[in-house]
């Protein structure tokens, strides 16, 4: 929808515009709930807010903010987040190892991605050590839980506790259900 040529709502109005529309908007759209979880955790939680990145599959670690085209949003679509691919994992080494340097020495790094897996968890952890952490309650969850789970913990103003990602048990039984909200 957000590709095709006769589409004319906002955001892909923008997105086929030389200036591009934010990343983090684009994402937030591309994969629903999930992504716009992470997002708002992010901004609402994150102490620098200007310490944000997001994982690309070719472009490494980049701001919310930075502007995207649709022919990079179709060259990024081509990707793949795949440890094993250079294309991947340079530029996502070479950006941690960067931003590592710049953060303060005991400043924690909280992982929102997936962390069953190491697509994101094993390539980070190079750069940050033990400060690489994640959400306690991820384990076990899927993407759209994860993602209603960030969003209510903003709305309720709630920061969520973290492990250190070395050693801890990143997959397990799966929790109960979110109870839905009434409202």
């Amino acid at each position: 929808m957000l590709f095709a040529p006769r589409s004319s709502f906002t955001l892909a109005l923008r997105v086929r515009s030389p200036q591009g529309e934010s990343i983090g908007e684009v994402f937030s759209f591309l994969s629903g709930l999930y992504f716009r979880g992470k997002l708002a955790y992010a901004r609402h939680f994150a102490r620098p807010a200007s310490a944000i990145r997001i994982i690309t599959c070719d472009r490494g670690l980049v701001t919310p903010d930075l502007p995207v085209t649709l022919p990079e949003l179709m060259s990024m679509s081509r990707g793949a987040i795949d440890p094993e691919h250079p294309p991947y994992r340079a530029p996502l080494e070479r950006d941690a190892e960067h931003l590592a340097q710049q953060l303060d020495r005991n400043a924690d790094v909280v992982l929102l991605g997936s962390i069953a897996t190491g697509k994101y968890a094993d390539v980070l952890h190079g750069a940050f050590g033990s400060r690489l952490k994640f959400p306690e309650s991820f384990v076990g969850r899927g993407d759209m839980s994860r993602g209603g789970l960030l969003l209510r913990a903003v709305r309720e103003d709630r920061e969520l506790s973290y492990l250190p990602l070395a050693g801890a048990v990143r997959r397990g039984k799966r929790p109960a259900r979110l109870v839905p909200e009434r409202g």
